[in-house]
This record gives structure tokens, sequence and C-alpha cells, in this order.
């Protein structure tokens, strides 16, 4: 089992955080100066990332580093459905519950 964590935007990233995010939690911080601080948790001994509830920093069951960025949608959803659109109005595209279709 492995622990989460969290930890102030601008300082170095938890020690379990695989290096190879690094340049991407770079980078979000950089997206969102407003930003606060960082939650890592572990999903299937995978690292997820949120960065407050801007974005979000996965890897998939491939390796692959995914980013998800919660303004952008909400962005999105606001030009395609109105003010009142939430994110649950936006397809989320993620493949972490490929498993429940036995394949």
């Amino acid at each position: 089992m492995q622990l989460g964590a969290r930890w102030q935007v601008g300082n170095d990233p938890h020690r379990s955080v695989p290096p190879t995010l690094f340049d991407t939690i770079t980078a979000c911080e950089q997206a969102h100066p407003s930003a606060h601080a960082w939650t890592l948790t572990w999903l299937e001994g995978r690292p997820r990332l949120a960065l407050d509830d801007l974005a979000e920093i996965s890897v998939d069951a491939q390796g692959v580093v995914r980013v998800k960025d919660f303004t952008a949608l909400a962005t999105n959803a606001q030009e395609s459905f109105g003010e009142d659109a939430s994110l649950s109005s936006v397809d989320d595209d993620d493949d972490d519950d490929d498993w429940l279709l036995g394949g």
C-alpha cells in the first residue's frame, strides 16, 4: 500500500512522486499561478496528483502521463453548454475503469 501526501506549490514534489512527472508538475504550476497545494494519491499502483481543483496529473496503464486541466474543461463546457454548465457535462475520456468491461 502506498500512502498519499500533500505539499505546497513551489516546493519540491513529495519523495514518492516519480521524477518523470517533475516537468509536468512545473508546467501545471506555471499554468495555474494562483494554485496553493498538490495532493498525491495512488490508484492501482499509479500516482494521481491534483493541483487544488484546477488540474490533475495521472499515469495510465500504458505508462502515458495524462493531464486534465479542469479550468479548460470548465471554459469549454461553458462555451458549449452555457454559464450553468458543470464539469459533469464534459465527457471524461479516462480509461482507468476499462477493467470493469472485462477486457
